[in-house]
């Protein structure tokens, strides 16, 4: 699947001593002017539009940004001292990037009112425009009030008893041991050989025109070309010749640069024709049967006619047993191992407790 850029946004980060949010290069708090910390988690922003400053796109692709080992201050990628001690940076501690952020959904901007003034303000201003205090206080969100749900009735209304829970779990699980039992457990048993029956089919075969299915880079030279439509054929990570793309939802990942990249995850949906044609081909005219309840086996007669072939042979050999009164049916499409009974012969069965032969040899 291929991973389709959209674009890039500013991120916000979450001042931890007074709770303004600040944009996600800003390496100090708008509202109290603490440092940004080391560990700070950025997340879209209440207002999520793409980018279109060219210098923002560039710092928003750059690496992600670095920690000082000595202060602790952020830098950019690249930067060989720290901006705020001088350190060197070479052993700096390299921010995480790469996180999803969540959907992106380019929303209209809304506003929101002073709790101090009620002067309406953008959600992404961040001192009133009326009595210019913090608005962070006011940005965030008033906690739901906890709802209570009920548990889900029964058919009859009432919640069933824990122990008719636990009996009905038993239960399940004794039946499923007893029907594993009836399917592995097998008995051995002394049978005669009383009986046999069997059948042979043989088809006879005509050349002639016959409809078929296919893409048009896969049909016979010589065919006669029908209809065709544009049909789904596979699916590529990578732009191809007469292809569709089709893309999911676009989200936002963290760059670690205060900045996020929109992508969108993509497949390429490649489309063929789809044709029908008529083409020479063999297929059965006819099925000859015989059958028999001895060992003399045959094969039906045929009189092939101008244009007719013999084509595929089948056959089924069922042989009867006998024993302490019940009988046992052995059913083979070998034909060696059929002619290896007897009538009268005794032979050492394994049959399970549905009654069916899952084994057998000669008794000795």
């Amino acid at each position: 699947m291929a991973r389709k850029s959209v674009g890039y946004v500013e991120l916000e980060w979450t001042c931890p001593r007074c709770g303004n949010e600040n944009p996600g290069p800003r390496k100090f708090c708008n509202g109290c002017g603490g440092p940004q910390p080391e560990d700070v988690e950025f997340h879209q922003a209440a207002q999520r539009k793409l980018l279109t400053d060219n210098d923002q796109i560039k710092q928003a692709k750059a690496g992600p940004d670095v920690h000082c080992p000595y202060c602790h201050a952020r830098n950019p990628d690249g930067v060989g001292f720290c901006g705020a001690c001088g350190g060197d940076l070479n052993q700096a501690q390299v921010r995480a990037s790469g996180q999803v952020l969540g959907a992106f959904k380019p929303d209209p901007e809304r506003e929101i009112a002073c709790t101090a003034c009620g002067t309406l303000n953008l959600s992404s201003a961040r001192e009133c425009a009326g009595c210019g205090i913090s608005l962070a206080e006011t940005r965030q969100p008033t906690p739901a009030a906890p709802r209570t749900t009920s548990p889900m009735p029964t058919t009859t209304g009432r919640k069933l008893p824990g122990w008719i829970v636990i009996l009905g779990g038993i239960a399940c699980v004794a039946s499923a041991i007893f029907i594993f039992s009836l399917l592995t457990r097998t008995d051995e048993l002394i049978g005669t050989v009383t009986g046999f029956n069997w059948r042979r089919e043989q088809t006879i075969e005509v050349l002639g025109p016959v409809r078929q299915e296919g893409w048009i880079d896969q049909i016979p030279a010589g065919a006669e070309l029908g209809g065709c439509s544009q049909t789904l054929r596979e699916t590529s990570d990578r732009p191809a010749a007469n292809s569709v793309e089709v893309c999911g939802t676009p989200y936002t990942v963290d760059q670690g640069t205060g900045y996020g990249e929109v992508v969108q995850d993509c497949v390429y949906e490649v489309y063929d024709d789809w044709c029908t044609y008529t083409e020479s081909a063999w297929t059965v005219f006819d099925t000859l049967t015989i059958t028999g309840t001895d060992l003399n086996l045959s094969w039906p007669e045929t009189a092939l006619q101008e244009g007719q072939r013999l084509g595929d042979r089948s056959a089924e050999y069922n042989v009867t047993f006998e024993s302490n009164g019940e009988k046992y049916n052995y059913e083979t499409t070998d034909e060696v191992i059929f002619r290896t009974f007897e009538i009268g012969s005794k032979w050492l069965l394994t049959v399970n407790s549905f009654g069916a032969i899952v084994s057998l040899e000669p008794a000795q």
